[in-house]
């Protein structure tokens, strides 16, 4: 009888551990979406509902009602810096992202309470930043998706898609500032790369028209050594400027200063350079 009880409970707890282990898909699967914009990394995650043959808009999501923006869990999303929201400021962190679907306007909210289930428990007194989005028609899209479309140094647009609508806003990492602050602190500090650190922090300023400060930059490279990466700046900004015949001068200084080693580096300077001549 004893041997009949053990093996009993065995069983059991055989079973209970095999449903534990049960996995089966979710109706509205997970996924996320990261992207470094600049120096700032954006991370969302949701859970995707679809469509289903339901009406969306004014049916299943109500209009002018608080939406947990999918299925679930309410979705997050992330910020590793401070940003701005269709120009209003948010600070870094984790927040949940709710929104209030409109025939004419959306509103896009960023709780601080990142973890919760759907927008049941949602308090607007946890609001920490509310934005409007102007929704626009767009393909139709069973499964709803967040997409990152258009995208620069120091902004990117986020979309928002299900059904027939698009709501798209926009984040400014303002990386741009973010990073000249950290390369003049850079600068100052490294006094065993006198002319490479300058080198970096000047040929990034031009690559974002940043021209004062890539000017500035450049001259304290130059000071301290001319070589092909160094004349090879000063020739593009000459370029830049207008200045044609200096910018060539400069260009074939900039590949007679090449070492063996930079024969690659000194043929591609040579083939840009070339392109200006026309």
């Amino acid at each position: 009888m004893r041997k009949f009880a053990i093996f009993t409970i065995m069983l059991l707890v055989a079973a209970a551990t095999q449903a534990q282990q049960l996995n089966l898909p979710r109706p509205s699967p997970k996924a996320s979406l990261m992207q470094n914009v600049g120096t700032t990394e954006i991370t969302i995650n949701y859970a995707r509902p679809g469509v289903k043959n339901r009406q969306i808009w004014g049916a299943l999501v109500p209009y002018d009602a608080v939406w947990r923006t999918g299925a679930n869990e309410a979705t997050t999303i992330q910020f590793s810096e401070d940003v701005l929201v269709n120009g209003q400021k948010l600070a870094k962190g984790l927040y949940s992202l709710h929104t209030i679907p409109g025939r004419e306007n959306w509103t896009i909210i960023f709780n601080s309470v990142a973890s919760q289930w759907g927008s049941y428990s949602y308090d607007k007194a946890k609001d920490a930043l509310r934005v409007t989005a102007k929704p626009e028609r767009a393909e139709f899209r069973e499964w709803m998706s967040f997409s990152i479309p258009e995208m620069s140094t120091d902004t990117a647009k986020i979309v928002l898609r299900w059904a027939d609508t698009a709501v798209p806003f926009t984040v400014d990492t303002q990386s741009t500032a973010r990073a000249l602050v950290a390369a003049d602190k850079a600068i100052t500090g490294a006094a065993d790369q006198r002319w490479q650190t300058p080198l970096r922090a000047a040929d990034f300023a031009f690559n974002n028209d940043r021209m004062a400060e890539a000017q500035r930059w450049l001259d304290m490279a130059l000071k301290e050594k001319e070589n092909t990466g160094t004349l090879w700046l000063k020739a593009r900004m000459l370029n830049k400027q207008g200045k044609k015949a200096d910018a060539l001068r400069t260009a074939e200084q900039a590949i007679a200063a090449a070492s063996p080693e930079q024969k690659d580096f000194a043929d591609s300077i040579r083939l840009q350079s070339d392109a200006w001549r026309k």
